[in-house]
């Protein structure tokens, strides 16, 4: 029985700083690594995703899908055997409020500024 072969990876965060390097499975999915991302995010850092949706995970410009494999997922022309993979992650914006954007619409309206071109 072969070994399962193992994939070491850090996650370069957008401020630069990592999370890892550290090895996984080959068959470890992306949503997989995405929780570990989460769990692992650095409490000081006040854009913490909250879910798997709110991230994306990126390698060698493609962005990788939730329930691929690193093994479907990887370019092995970009990767250096035996090297570590860094894969960027990008934080999705949090989604607005619905009854904010309710009220700033609102206010917009209320405002009773108007223009009139001579």
């Amino acid at each position: 029985m072969a070994a399962e072969e193992l994939v070491e990876l850090k996650f370069r965060l957008d401020d630069g700083s990592d999370i890892g390097p550290i090895k996984y499975s080959s068959s470890t999915t992306v949503g997989f690594l995405k929780e570990k991302i989460i769990t692992q995010w650095p409490k000081d850092k006040g854009n913490g995703p909250k879910s798997i949706d709110d991230l994306k995970l990126i390698n060698a410009g493609m962005i990788l899908e939730n329930n691929r494999t690193l093994r479907e997922s990887r370019l092995p022309l970009t990767e250096v055997p035996g090297g570590v993979i860094t894969m960027h992650v990008v934080v999705r914006p949090p989604l607005p409020d619905k009854n904010t954007d309710k009220l700033k619409n609102d206010a917009m309206n209320k405002c009773g500024c108007s223009c009139s071109i001579l």
